[in-house]
């Protein structure tokens, strides 16, 4: 029996628009959470000092920055970008992927943990490969909701066509390579125009479409190792703060023309609602009855939902 079209297309729409309104949108944009928005942090002084050169933040400054720590210590930074998922750097797990060896917590102190939570998955970029920089990009599931307040929330993500030109004030954050001050450091830099980041006498080139330089040619300040999947951020018109960055590589910490290279988030935003959207068929009943359905054999398996939701919803 030949199921009717115009009923697999209404399966399709009632699932899609479910999915959208009740699952994704709720978790990734915070619909759930009317009284914290993301980007938004308690107020603090408008001035910042010039990792390696930063200084002490101060609590509830940089509220989605969380310690991603490897058996109990603290190993790379992170960013909360809603209730259950953080955004890092794909090499941070390139020893081991098991979630069992991981926990975050937030604050502005490694030690003791704040709010801490257990991992319950890890999806690294599928081009990713360990040694190299491309597509250094991970999402992190957390096996319970993170309960948001003042001095912890999610950042808010740019859209795809979001610009963050040459010149761009971005502050980057992190506990780095100073591994004796577990106080979180803040580091105020500039975006740096990508052809100068890759000329001769920096990364020859080394510097893709997907990544962003951030830092000053003349060095000193800097993201440094352990800071390593961390936010680079920057204040809209109305504070609000977007993430720019994720920290990824660079040759030492501060020398002269090699500034911090990080992954440019705006590349990666539909790669994070099509994980977003893989999460949930994963784990949603919803879309495992779908496949039972009468219809199921014109759209059947996982992947092809998930690719269909995704030509769905990505414009």
């Amino acid at each position: 029996y030949q199921q009717p079209y115009w009923q697999i297309e209404l399966y399709k729409n009632n699932l899609a628009h479910f999915l959208l309104y009740n699952q994704i949108l709720p978790t990734l944009n915070g619909t759930k959470l009317t009284l914290t928005g993301c980007g938004t942090r308690a107020r603090m002084s408008a001035t910042y000092d010039r990792i390696k050169g930063g200084s002490n933040a101060q609590r509830g400054e940089w509220p989605w920055q969380a310690t991603l720590k490897k058996n109990g210590r603290h190993y790379c930074g992170a960013s909360l970008i809603s209730e259950t998922y953080l955004l890092t750097a794909a090499h941070c797990f390139q020893k081991t992927k098991n979630p069992k060896n991981y926990t975050v917590s937030f604050g502005t102190r490694v030690n003791p943990p704040y709010m801490q939570h257990y991992v319950k998955q890890i999806i690294i970029h599928e081009d990713y490969l360990p040694g190299e920089h491309h597509d250094d990009i991970a999402i992190v599931q957390l096996t319970e909701k993170v309960l948001f307040k003042n001095d912890v929330h999610r950042v808010c993500l740019p859209e795809a066509t979001q610009d963050f030109p040459p010149g761009e004030g971005v502050v980057v954050t992190g506990w780095g390579a100073l591994s004796y001050n577990e106080v979180l450091q803040k580091a105020s830099v500039k975006i740096i125009d990508t052809n100068t980041c890759n000329a001769q006498e920096g990364y020859y080139g080394m510097v893709l479409d997907t990544m962003l330089c951030a830092g000053y040619l003349e060095g000193n300040i800097d993201a440094c190792q352990g800071d390593s999947g961390g936010p680079l951020v920057h204040p809209n018109s109305r504070n609000i703060w977007y993430l720019v960055g994720i920290v990824s590589w660079g040759e030492e910490c501060g020398k002269i023309n090699k500034p911090g290279v990080y992954m440019r988030v705006t590349a990666y935003r539909n790669w994070i609602l099509r994980m977003h959207i893989l999460f949930h068929c994963q784990f949603s009943g919803l879309v495992w009855n779908m496949l039972y359905l009468p219809s199921y054999h014109s759209f059947r398996g996982k992947g092809i939902v998930v690719n269909w939701l995704w030509s769905e919803f990505r414009h």
